[in-house]
């Protein structure tokens, strides 16, 4: 099998040949940050009250650092372009990695859909109350679709020489964002507008424990998610072996400090109050320097770095999901007219067009009717199924994948494996039995399950065309 193994990488090697190699460790480790790092899940972990940093911790041990170890241990011994595809595909078959890269495409193609309304959002709190309508018209959003895809769409086929500047860009104004954030509790408390503030306070949960996991497995899976993400980029990296792996290790602290402490900062400055479930982070901005002469420019200048973050986080998700069509394209399981690069950035031009092009049909049919609306938030939910099958596989690879692959992992690292396995299966669950007040709970998660079903079977039927296309002109 090891020979089998070397022969696999070596053959996706020779198509990675053609790729350019523009990322270095300090491009790996930004977009690890600009990546993982969501400005909505501090407002969700928020929601669990002073219990956050328990939940964070247990996110942290159960999760965060398991999803970490198998990362690093796959990539180094396969830092092949395609990532997680090629980590399933050679650790139990071709059917587990296209299945996986079409789960977390799904995944990306939702992501990068609902873009717009993350931007627009974000403009809307930049410019005040006298733009709080943008994000409820139709039109507007639609329009804010159209540029952020077609300017990452051109960026995209540019090449990562490029884009590492984008994302880097946006890791940075991240950075700064939550820096601030972090911050300005301290510097409230010093003020006097603050009375007390314990960041690090470890206190029971006082809600339904059936509640307070649900929002656990989502900022596990959800927030703590995404270290596989930049490996499908291996082929375009100078070092992958070393520096992706290297690159998580950097990261990695400095994530998880951004949340636990991001979440200090909302719930410090929102309490008990509502929270925007979409920019928990300009509100909190906007309420902790209200005391500020120049508040409103303050929070206005810190919008705009996070609507920044959100469009280039949106162009990692776009590299990637074209990536994966074009290494399934070199496996033949989709069409070449996938792999096709662009004579002169290198990149995969059809794949990237044709991503852009689906995205921005879904983001604009989501803004007509309430029907097709939804129908995209359905999508939108069974988006935490695609991502939690993703991960299942990906810690299923250490425990049961191919001898090759599994005998070198050590004991410890197969029980993190299976740690992190178990959340995943417990986030799935989660994602189909509703916390929120729904008519039926029988029925949401008939249509929750109904779309995963139905998104998978189509994926299965892509694979066995290819399969059946393949074998006729064999």
């Amino acid at each position: 099998m090891t020979a089998a193994l070397h022969r696999a990488e070596h053959e996706v090697e020779s198509h990675s040949v053609a790729l350019k190699k523009p990322l270095g460790l300090r491009d790996l480790v930004l977009t690890q940050i600009l990546f993982v790092v969501g400005s909505s899940w501090v407002g969700a972990a928020a929601k669990l009250g002073h219990a956050h940093l328990f939940f964070w911790l247990l996110a942290i041990l159960l999760f965060y650092i398991p999803q970490a170890a198998v990362v690093i241990y796959l990539n180094r011994l396969m830092p092949l372009e395609g990532g997680i595809y090629q980590w399933a595909k050679l650790g139990f078959s071709e059917f587990a990695g296209f299945i996986v890269a079409w789960n977390l495409w799904l995944l990306s193609i939702t992501v990068i859909a609902l873009g717009g309304m993350f931007v627009t959002t974000n403009i809307s709190y930049a410019i005040g109350d006298t733009a709080t309508w943008m994000p409820n018209s139709k039109w507007c959003v639609s329009l804010v679709s159209c540029l952020l895809v077609a300017g990452l769409g051109w960026t995209g086929v540019r090449g990562l020489s490029l884009g590492k500047w984008v994302h880097n860009i946006g890791a940075f104004a991240m950075l700064l964002v939550y820096g601030a954030l972090i911050l300005l509790p301290f510097i409230a408390l010093a003020r006097g507008d603050l009375k007390q503030y314990q960041p690090l306070q470890i206190v029971a949960p006082t809600m339904s424990i059936f509640y307070c996991f649900n929002i656990f497995t989502k900022m596990s899976v959800g927030a703590l998610s995404g270290f596989e993400y930049v490996a499908i980029l291996a082929g375009e990296t100078r070092s992958p072996a070393r520096d992706i792996g290297r690159s998580v290790m950097i990261a990695s602290p400095v994530i998880a400090l951004m949340f636990i402490l991001g979440t200090g900062s909302v719930l410090a400055f929102i309490g008990n109050n509502p929270i925007d479930l979409i920019g928990p982070v300009p509100q909190t901005l906007r309420l902790g320097l209200r005391s500020f002469p120049i508040a409103g420019v303050i929070a206005s200048i810190g919008i705009v770095l996070m609507t920044v973050r959100s469009i280039s986080s949106t162009s990692v998700h776009l590299t990637g999901s074209s990536r994966l069509p074009m290494v399934a394209g070199w496996d033949q399981l989709l069409p070449d007219w996938f792999s096709h690069l662009h004579p002169r950035y290198k990149t995969p031009v059809n794949s990237i067009m044709f991503v852009a092009a689906i995205t921005l049909v879904i983001a604009i049919s989501s803004q007509i009717g309430a029907g097709i609306q939804e129908a995209f938030q359905l999508v939108d939910n069974a988006a935490n199924i695609f991502y939690g099958i993703v991960y299942a596989v990906l810690f299923a690879i250490p425990i049961a994948g191919a001898g090759a692959i599994r005998t070198g992992a050590p004991i410890w690292l197969r029980f993190a494996a299976l740690c992190g396995f178990g959340v995943s299966l417990l986030a799935i669950f989660f994602t189909v039995y509703p916390i929120i007040d729904v008519p039926s709970r029988l029925i949401f998660a008939a249509k929750i399950i109904a779309v995963t079903v139905i998104a998978n079977a189509l994926g299965v039927t892509i694979f066995a065309l290819a399969k059946r296309r393949h074998a006729a002109v064999s």
